[in-house]
Order: structure tokens, then C-alpha cells, then sequence
């Protein structure tokens, strides 16, 4: 049995630069890991057919996680699934035996923290190992990019500027060591693909890669997530939100991804505010 924690990640202010021809965008972020993470467990199947690929439900008597349900998304619209769709890539250029895989959501769905490919890249990553199929980082990276534009990211799982779709990445320096990252997830969630279709792209006024170099106090005025001025006048909770991030004595906050989930940064560890106390994961 191999085990992984697929941590989530947060985007440090997101330009979305122009629509590409054929259908995506051009963005400008740095992509950061976070703690908040989901737990994936992979074994030998013992009692499966040649696809093999079950849900283990021993995975409820973990008392390390939070939460104690499984998520049933392994199971339900497979087709669709980012981590049966992995094993399915990786069968393609390797005999992968029946596998048993135990996943145990943490990480909201639909919020852009990424989940879904943080756990794809881990499965990746976790089969290579399993199986020794000797793959190197550059093939992992090469192999998750076809799975998500931010996929990639993961396989390294270090802070990142990224550029085109999300895929061409850049490292950065750590700059939130020391530093209390406080994630909250709003009850609804928003469509990456309706996001972006909200979006108007626009050159940035300046250079996110500079102001990334800027301490963190300094955020606040010059590193921005484009997507906010186009959904907060529709789910004006986020603003709101966002506010309450500040007067919890957040240095910088921001809707990460598409959303709908925010992050504040605290210098020490933060006390919320009654609005979004309840919201924290």
C-alpha cells in the first residue's frame, strides 16, 4: 500500500491576458501549495477485474481526517472522473495491474483550489512509484499537463509563475514561510467554464512576477485576480467575504482560482470574524 496526501493550491493574483484560437486563455499567476489536502491510498486489487478500479472502503476507519465520508466521484460519472481518466492515460503507455484506490475528499469541489488535479497528479505519481515504471519528473509533467492546464503544477508541488494556459512555470521563491494562509469556502460553487466565459481578457498593468517579489503588506495594492470584478456583482457574498477576510486582520485576501473560495494571508495565526468563521476549511 503507497498513501498521499494531494494538497490544494491557491492562485497569487490571476491575469487572464487574451482567448487563445483555440478556445483557452493566456493567463499570468503564481500558483502556491497550501496545506489543506485530500488523502489517496493505492493497492493491489484483491478481488477486481482486469480494469480495476475500486473504491476501498477501508478508508473510513482513518481517524486522521476530517471528514469520514468517501467521496463517491470514483465511482459515479467515471467518465468524467480526473483520476480514472489518469489511470486510463497511464494504461496507455504502461501494463498497469488492478489497482484498489481509497479517496478521501478534504478539498472542495468547484472552488479553484484545484483538488481534482492535485489528485490526479498524486495518482500519477503514486502508480509510478507503486509499480516502478521509472517514469521521470519531465514524462509525470508531460503526462498530467494533457490532464488539466494547472495538473502539472502538482507533480513538483512547489511555488510556481505560470504562464499560457497555467502550464508554462517558472519557480518561485517561498515567500509565505512563517506566514498563516486561512482558506473559506462560500455554500455555493461556480463553473470554471462559466467563469471564463464572464471574463474580459485585458493586458496587466504591471508585472506579477515583480509584484510577487514585493512584501505580502504590499499585496493588497497591486496584485489583483481579474476574475473578481466580473463575479463579485454576481455573488456579491464573495466581496463580502473578501472584506471580512481584511477585517480579520488578513495582510492580503483573494478569490483563488475561478472560485468560489478565498484565502486570506495573516501574520500569525488569525482569529475570524463571525461571518466566515463557519466557512474556514
Amino acid at each position: 500500500m503507497i498513501e498521499f496526501h494531494p494538497n490544494a493550491k491557491i492562485n497569487i493574483g490571476l491575469n487572464i491576458v487574451n482567448r487563445r484560437p483555440d478556445g483557452f486563455h493566456d493567463i499570468e499567476t503564481v500558483f502556491y501549495p497550501v496545506r489543506l489536502a485530500d488523502h489517496l491510498l493505492i493497492r493491489h486489487a484483491e478481488d477486481a477485474d482486469d480494469e480495476g478500479f475500486t473504491v476501498w472502503s477501508a478508508i473510513r476507519t482513518l481517524g486522521s481526517v476530517k471528514d469520514t465520508s468517501i467521496h463517491d466521484e470514483l465511482t459515479k460519472n467515471p467518465d468524467r472522473n480526473i483520476v480514472q481518466k489518469a489511470l486510463d492515460l497511464l494504461r496507455e503507455h504502461f501494463e498497469v495491474p488492478p489497482v484498489d484506490i481509497a479517496l478521501l475528499k478534504n478539498i472542495p469541489i468547484g472552488a479553484g483550489l484545484g483538488g481534482g488535479s492535485s489528485d490526479a497528479a498524486f495518482f500519477i505519481k503514486g502508480i509510478n512509484s507503486f509499480f516502478s515504471l521509472g517514469m521521470t519528473t519531465a514524462q509525470m509533467k508531460e503526462m498530467a499537463a494533457t490532464l488539466g492546464s494547472d495538473c502539472a503544477f502538482f507533480i513538483d508541488n512547489t511555488p510556481k509563475y505560470a504562464t499560457g494556459r497555467g502550464e508554462i512555470m517558472q519557480p518561485v521563491t517561498s515567500v509565505l514561510d512563517g506566514y498563516k494562509v486561512k482558506i473559506i469556502k462560500p455554500l455555493f460553487n461556480i463553473s470554471t467554464k462559466y467563469a471564463y466565459s464572464k471574463v474580459k481578457p485585458q493586458e496587466p498593468k504591471s508585472s506579477l512576477l515583480e509584484d510577487f517579489n514585493r512584501p505580502v503588506k504590499e499585496w493588497k495594492d497591486c496584485i489583483k485576480n481579474d476574475f473578481e470584478q466580473f463575479l463579485f456583482p454576481e455573488y456579491p457574498d464573495l466581496q463580502r467575504y473578501k472584506d471580512a477576510l481584511y477585517d480579520s486582520g488578513a495582510l492580503y485576501a483573494s478569490m483563488t482560482g475561478s472560485g468560489s473560495a478565498l484565502y486570506g494571508i495573516f501574520d500569525g495565526d488569525p482569529v475570524l470574524s463571525d461571518e466566515i468563521r463557519d466557512l474556514a476549511v
